[in-house]
């Protein structure tokens, strides 16, 4: 009995100290300052170019990176999101995804499964993604991992979540923005 006490502890501890060593090179944290990036992508697949600095200058930013356009949870997140899109708007909210995985489907993929809702921006090779520490690997290549941000006006994180599961993304950010707007009513 002593020696599975023992086991159960040392895995205990184990787990504990892999869990902080997991989050110690987790996203970008709360408070922190957003790295300003601007990305070619497509909105209801017409191109654009999107920029961050831009879009906090009309209110809060709804970022989030996914890991590849068309990929099962991926679209599930996009559909979320889209269903999301007037809600954020209603508080002054700007929603955009980025991924850098098939980057060359960004124009159909907000089109079919952004419904025409959100700009959806390539980030190639990962660079916007490694700058908000937000990366991992997959079958040899770095992709964005599943990470929403809210980002206040003046460039402050205030939200930073990494789920790979995309079924709560929108609900963490949904709270953020309307905890920002309820602390910054917009003057219409």
């Amino acid at each position: 009995m002593k020696r599975i006490k023992s086991l159960v502890c040392t895995l205990t501890m184990t787990a504990a100290l892999g869990l902080s060593a997991f989050n110690a090179g987790a996203a970008l944290p709360v408070g922190a300052k957003a790295p300003n990036f601007e990305l070619q992508g497509a909105l209801a697949g017409k191109p654009l170019t999107f920029s961050l600095q831009n879009a906090l200058k009309k209110g809060p930013v709804v970022l989030y990176f996914f890991p590849a356009a068309f990929s099962a949870g991926c679209t599930i997140e996009a559909h979320d999101f889209a269903e999301a899109t007037d809600s954020f708007a209603k508080m002054g909210a700007t929603v955009v995804g980025v991924t850098a995985g098939n980057t060359d489907q960004v124009s159909d993929f907000s089109k079919l499964e952004c419904r025409d809702k959100f700009t959806v921006a390539a980030d190639p090779g990962a660079k916007v993604a490694a700058q908000y520490q937000t990366t991992m690997q997959m079958k040899g290549k770095t992709l964005s991992d599943r990470t929403s941000y809210v980002i206040a006006p003046d460039g402050n994180i205030l939200l930073s979540y990494t789920d790979r599961n995309p079924d709560t993304h929108i609900e963490k950010a949904m709270a953020a923005v309307k905890q920002y707007d309820a602390s910054h009513p917009q003057t219409n």
